[in-house]
């Protein structure tokens, strides 16, 4: 009987070693710290060995700290090399910190100083990021005040950013000044903050006056807490009023949603009784 048993458990316990030898396998080739050598076999040590060289020339082509440079191929250690060379110009031309001037050549030294000097001039003109006035030419440093100047411009003419009305000429001052009504009045218009009343004229006044009328109205409708039914017109107030009659009854009559008995007609209340009146059989 107890050899029966242990037949049984046999698939059971070969199934958990081979289960085991794969995990094992698995943390070997990823270079896992649980990987026990011993339990590999002469196939499983060379894919080790092969996935263990396939990850160190990855980690040494991204700099990584664990790169053995010593464990690489002269074919591999060319590549890197050019990789990193390549990697060192493009960190110096976009201006990254991890740049190293003195592994360039002249030339590309040369265009490093190309990549620094337009940088700077598009940060001046775009007024972000680190401007050097100072070595702008006579032609940038008039582009970049000109680019200023625009947009000063445009934030008056926008109310965003940082407007200085002092800087603006007088036929910029009238654009802005248009700019600034149109924008208050449609701010008005469509109920939105920043509004002042006092600046319409009154044909603005009357549109105004007709979207907030109509946005009430729509409030109301949708029963929304900004609802004032006072401002309602009396046909306005009777629709809505025949449209929540009308919603009350149907649900005392379907029994679904909020019902007030009390506000149901005489004939409406037998009706509803009626229908809910019992069957007799």
């Amino acid at each position: 009987m107890a050899q029966v048993a242990c037949l049984s458990l046999w698939p059971v316990l070969a199934f958990a070693q081979s289960s085991d030898l794969a995990q094992n396998l698995a943390d070997c080739k990823n270079g896992r710290e649980t990987c026990d050598r011993s339990k590999l076999n002469q196939l499983e040590s060379a894919d080790v060995a092969l996935a263990g060289h396939v990850r160190n020339v990855s980690d040494c082509r991204n700099g990584y700290n664990f790169c053995d440079h010593l464990k690489l191929t002269e074919p591999e250690a060319i590549a890197l090399a050019v990789a990193d060379h390549q990697r060192n110009v493009s960190n110096c031309n976009d201006g990254r910190g991890s740049c190293d001037p003195s592994k360039l050549s002249q030339s590309e030294a040369r265009e490093m100083a190309v990549a620094e000097h337009q940088r700077n001039f598009a940060n001046c003109k775009d007024g972000v990021g680190d401007c050097d006035r100072s070595k702008l030419s006579p032609s940038e440093a008039g582009a970049v005040d000109t680019a200023k100047r625009q947009l000063n411009v445009s934030d008056c003419k926008n109310g965003t950013g940082a407007c200085d009305h002092s800087r603006l000429t007088p036929s910029e001052k009238r654009e802005v000044t248009a700019a600034e009504h149109n924008r208050n009045a449609r701010n008005c218009e469509n109920g939105w903050e920043e509004c002042d009343h006092s600046k319409l004229t009154p044909s603005e006044a009357g549109q105004t006056a007709v979207a907030e009328h109509q946005r009430n109205l729509s409030a109301c409708r949708d029963v929304q807490e900004t609802c004032d039914y006072s401002k309602l017109t009396p046909p306005e107030a009777k629709m809505l009023a025949d449209a929540e009659h009308k919603r009350n009854y149907t649900a005392c009559l379907k029994g679904h949603g909020y019902c007030d008995p009390s506000r149901l007609t005489p004939s409406e209340a037998r009706a509803i009784q009626t229908e809910h009146k019992p069957v007799l059989r």
